[in-house]
């Protein structure tokens, strides 16, 4: 552990978390946790770029007191990346969890090898 690590703590826990998000993703068979799963991802993402758009003494892109200097400001498109990247993780969870919702009243089961061996029984027929 060099001394980057402390310096990076917002990059460091972005990483932690992604790695959460993707073992739940690829351990677990509920559809339900693999859902929470990307949403720890997604988050962990937003966390990455959140912190790597932030400079510190740097004020938000809003004009203030007229001060026009481009190096007065942090950029605003990481903080656009993220907003629209939340705009487009709620749809995602919504649309999947319409899906998983859908397919526990056909199946019985949120266990996605069970729904994959069910749905197998059913072609052959």
């Amino acid at each position: 552990m060099g001394p980057n690590l402390f310096v990076n703590y917002y990059e460091a826990t972005a990483m932690i978390l992604f790695g959460i998000g993707f073992t739940t993703m690829l351990l677990h068979p509920n559809l339900i946790k693999k859902i929470i799963g990307l949403n720890i991802m997604d988050t962990a993402i937003y966390l990455f770029l959140a912190a790597k758009g932030y400079i510190h003494g740097k004020l938000a892109p809003i004009i203030v007191n007229g001060d026009l200097a481009m190096e007065t400001y942090i950029n605003p498109i990481p903080s656009s990346l993220v907003l629209t990247g939340i705009v487009v993780s709620v749809s995602v969870t919504a649309i999947s969890l319409s899906l998983v919702q859908k397919l526990y009243r056909k199946y019985n089961t949120l266990d996605i090898d069970e729904i994959m061996f069910k749905a197998g029984q059913e072609e052959e027929e």
